[in-house]
């Protein structure tokens, strides 16, 4: 269905075909609203594969809003970190009504339900729409926090079950000492301390060596 000012394309493919070169054409503002980092993922990979880079314009704003969906796990979690390395990422603890891109102030995208079947997709150009979609973002991002603070309370939720051992571990994590180091200086066997940091992986649900460490440096004020 199509009018003057609102195109609605069906499934990823047509939304790439038709209306991929948008997530890449941003010059002064790139908002994104989402669950997670799959609803947008086909788009705006596409834009990416044809070179478009919009977090390399000088002077781009850009702001991203996630819900808790988006760091469910270590994997979503670091693909996370690693977008706010060019982009304001927050995390919004109240659901999202709608998943939604506004790019430059005039053109707004908005993912359907995802429902059973093909979802679709709505590109808007309509001022007065375009503008409602953007106040509704800004509402949201005004009460959503900050990905690493969010990150840090949430690591830090767990520090009570850290004794002071484990926490001193953390520590030769995040300074990145070798084991051999870390445990000389711990005053432990090597065995018993590769088994610890393992456990503390685990506990902090850290995937690697690299998250754990990442990990700590968050908890850093509280141990």
């Amino acid at each position: 269905m199509a009018t003057d000012r609102i195109v609605t394309l069906r499934g990823e493919r047509e939304l790439v075909r038709r209306a991929g070169h948008l997530f890449g054409s941003a010059r002064s503002e790139f908002l994104c609203a989402a669950e997670d980092l799959l609803t947008w993922s086909a788009g705006v990979n596409a834009a990416f594969a044809e070179g478009c880079r919009p977090w390399h314009v000088e002077g781009l704003s850009m702001r991203k809003l996630y819900t808790p969906r988006a760091v469910a796990d270590a994997y979503a979690e670091e693909r996370l970190v690693r977008v706010s390395e060019h982009a304001e990422v927050r995390i919004s603890a109240a659901p999202l009504p709608r998943e939604a891109i506004v790019i430059d102030r005039k053109v707004a995208i908005l993912a359907g339900p995802p429902a059973p079947g093909t979802r679709t997709y709505s590109v808007v150009s309509a001022p007065d729409v375009v503008d409602g979609v953007r106040t509704l973002f800004d509402a949201a991002w005004e009460s959503a926090t900050d990905l690493h603070d969010f990150r840090r309370a949430r690591a830090a939720a767990r520090l009570p079950a850290l004794s002071g051992d484990a926490r001193r571990i953390l520590r030769m994590l995040g300074d990145g000492h070798t084991d051999e180091a870390a445990a000389r200086l711990l005053g432990m066997s090597l065995r018993t301390y590769r088994r610890r940091v393992a456990e503390l992986m685990t506990l902090l649900g850290a995937t690697s060596r690299f998250q754990a460490g990442l990990r700590a440096r968050e908890l850093d004020g509280s141990l």
